[in-house]
């Protein structure tokens, strides 16, 4: 896919947040030079070594794209620095707070050189408040935005497993610059999109919000479970569990008359609607596994399908990558790296194959040819190189 080929972005960023979103952009035909530290690039690059000897972090978020190693702090660097913004038709930064307006890469220094550039700004927090300038990593943000006071079991909050507050940021972040590059179509003027991984993973625990709406009660930590919809979740069975969820009435009556076989239970009084149920929960759940106990995995999921009841295998990552479903809809493909080809899922929506799948790449791999294409003589390279600027 190339519909966005032809624009550039240059990305001073790290972790994943940043990262994350401009992947989305080269995955659409964007070119991305990325900025990196001379020496030791992203951090991101160092939180493990799982991809034969690469981060899995990296690897996730930063296909598709050209690295430079520059010192955006050193004189030999500012020259060559300034010429590449001012072409760029995006950046994106998600510098310590403050950082970009001390190095001179604010919006309204860099749009007044170039009027047309869409600057994002991620941050924790946001650019202004009182929290402003406080330090924020994606664990610290969801428990600042409440997602951890919903989210584990009575016992224990638990957070999620992937970097849900970057993902939510690096998302707002993309669909934002989509949009503003279409509003600068109309107007010829970019702008400044300011991302707060709070107000994002705020957005995304709305529902729970709500529910807790005029100092209600929220949610209860239930584990695997959803809070307020029962049944819903895994069950044990004889060698293993099933994941399942009902939605409505006729889900139920059907559930206890297929599933469960035993079907007076639809007219107890206890479980008459989707309230009562998730009250008497804890009697309820233990009917359920008793009807499944003798049961293995197969004939469940076969009940439930009969049913026409929503049920899920509780997968492990094994089976994530030879799931079934990704391999008849052809959803992997091969992107290259410093460690030889990778697998890597296609762009939820892209066709299979038509995606761009560009190497991962090493640490100043393009540095030099970034820089020649600036207009730096090979001279002025290697003065940089043993000046430490790059």
């Amino acid at each position: 896919m190339s519909a966005l080929a032809g624009l550039t972005v240059v990305a001073f960023e790290h972790a994943i947040a940043a990262p994350f979103a401009t992947r989305q952009l080269a995955d659409q035909g964007a070119r991305v030079i990325k900025i990196e530290r001379p020496g030791a690039g992203d951090f991101a690059r160092g939180y493990d070594d799982r991809v034969r000897g690469l981060s899995s972090h990296f690897v996730w978020t930063n296909r598709s794209k050209e690295s430079l190693a520059l010192d955006i702090k050193h004189a030999a660097a500012r020259p060559w620095l300034e010429r590449l913004v001012g072409k760029a038709d995006v950046v994106v930064q998600n510098l310590a707070p403050g950082a970009a307006e001390r190095l001179g890469l604010g919006y309204e220094r860099l749009a007044a050189a170039n009027p047309g550039v869409v600057v994002c700004d991620i941050s924790g927090y946001g650019s202004d408040g009182p929290l402003r300038d406080k330090k924020a990593y994606d664990l610290l943000i969801q428990s600042e935005a409440g997602f951890l006071s919903v989210t584990g079991t009575d016992d224990q909050p638990c957070k999620a497993g992937p970097s849900i507050a970057d993902i939510a940021a690096g998302m707002y972040a993309y669909s934002n610059i989509l949009t503003a590059l279409i509003e600068r179509q109309r107007t010829g003027r970019g702008r400044r999109i300011d991302i707060s991984m709070l107000e994002s993973l705020v957005e995304w625990n709305s529902y729970p919000l709500y529910y807790a709406f005029d100092d209600a009660p929220p949610p209860a930590r239930t584990g695997a479970s959803h809070a307020t919809i029962y049944p819903y979740g895994p069950f044990p069975v004889r060698d293993g569990s099933v994941m399942l969820g009902l939605q409505n009435e006729r889900e139920w009556v059907s559930f206890c008359d297929i599933v469960l076989q035993q079907p007076d239970l639809a007219r107890d009084p206890r479980y008459d609607g989707n309230a009562r149920r998730t009250l008497h929960r804890a009697q309820l759940r233990e009917r359920i596994v008793e009807a499944f106990a003798t049961l293995d995995v197969a004939q469940v999921e076969a009940r439930l399908e009969a049913a026409r009841i929503a049920n899920a295998r509780v997968n492990d990552m094994r089976a994530v990558w030879s799931h079934p479903q990704l391999q008849a809809r052809g959803r992997w493909g091969e992107a290259g790296s410093p460690a030889g080809k990778l697998p890597a899922l296609f762009p939820p929506g892209s066709p299979p194959g038509a995606a761009r799948m560009d190497p991962v790449p090493a640490l100043g791999e393009h540095t030099e040819s970034i820089l020649a294409e600036l207009g730096a003589s090979p001279r002025e390279v290697q003065a940089m190189r043993q000046a430490g600027a790059i």
